[in-house]
């Protein structure tokens, strides 16, 4: 990987980690369109450049974070983050496999973008407003439905968990930042299992060259994220998922179309 590669890479990674289209899929195939999609260090540093868009998300709901008076907050967060971790481990050589299945991730990428187009007409009339409101089984809920993105790989953290939240009586609005919010611990425990594993598996891909990408990377996508969130917010308030929708029906019509003409797509 060059400086250029983690550049966009980091981009790509800010700009897609909280959007109901699947960051994971968007560098894997950028990644394949460069070239360095078999490159070992590659696939590590897509792993692992999610830290610095967790930062983002405390940066941005700074006051909700270190309210530590607040405990009902952390509460919620644990209890949703516990369906999807004991699936993650329980299944984490399935989702392994599934990750290198390009196929699937189309398929999950067109689907989930059919769904998004008629979302916002199946939740109506919300009662919730904002974290504050959500009772601990309700967000209990909303991390049963993290278990959908862990095990479709491609259909979106982010989706899943603000479909999740609308589906449990949230606002748009107050769906995404519960989503936000449970972002953290999710993907900070996946990148601790993530860099550990290359740590004592694979230690020759952590020269001081690679360090210096991932951690200008986490920094990128830190600063791109936190412009993400809040135009994210504003637009779904707004406007709604239906953009999202058809954009992830073309992103998955390209991938097949790419697949069929068989340009490799490593995922």
């Amino acid at each position: 990987m060059t400086w250029l590669h983690t550049l966009i890479l980091s981009v790509i990674e800010g700009l897609t980690e909280f959007l109901p289209v699947s960051s994971t899929g968007h560098m894997a195939l950028a990644g394949a369109f460069m070239g360095i999609d078999k490159n070992a260090f590659t696939k590590l540093f897509i792993e692992n450049i999610q830290f610095g868009t967790i930062l983002s998300v405390v940066v941005v709901y700074w006051r909700k974070f270190i309210d530590f008076k607040s405990w009902h907050f952390y509460l919620k967060l644990i209890l949703a983050l516990i369906p999807s971790a004991v699936v993650g481990l329980l299944l984490k050589s399935y989702i392994d496999n599934a990750l290198q299945t390009p196929l699937m991730i189309a398929f999950t990428m067109f689907g989930g973008g059919f769904v998004l187009l008629f979302v916002d007409k199946w939740f109506l009339n919300p009662t919730i407003h904002s974290e504050e409101e959500i009772p601990y089984k309700k967000a209990w809920m909303i991390g049963v439905y993290q278990i959908l993105s862990v095990v479709l790989p491609g259909l979106s953290r982010s989706a899943s968990t603000i479909i999740g939240g609308m589906q449990q009586k949230l606002t748009r609005k107050a769906a995404a930042e519960f989503s936000f919010f449970l972002g953290v611990p999710t993907l900070a425990g996946a990148f601790v299992v993530s860099f550990w594993d290359a740590y004592k598996k694979t230690p020759e891909l952590l020269t001081h060259h690679n360090l210096m990408l991932l951690a200008a990377g986490n920094f990128i996508g830190f600063v791109v994220a936190i412009f993400a969130i809040k135009g994210f917010i504003a637009y779904l308030t707004k406007h709604g998922f239906k953009f999202f929708g058809y954009y992830r029906i073309i992103f998955g019509f390209i991938i097949i179309v790419l697949l069929l003409l068989h340009v490799h797509v490593d995922f």
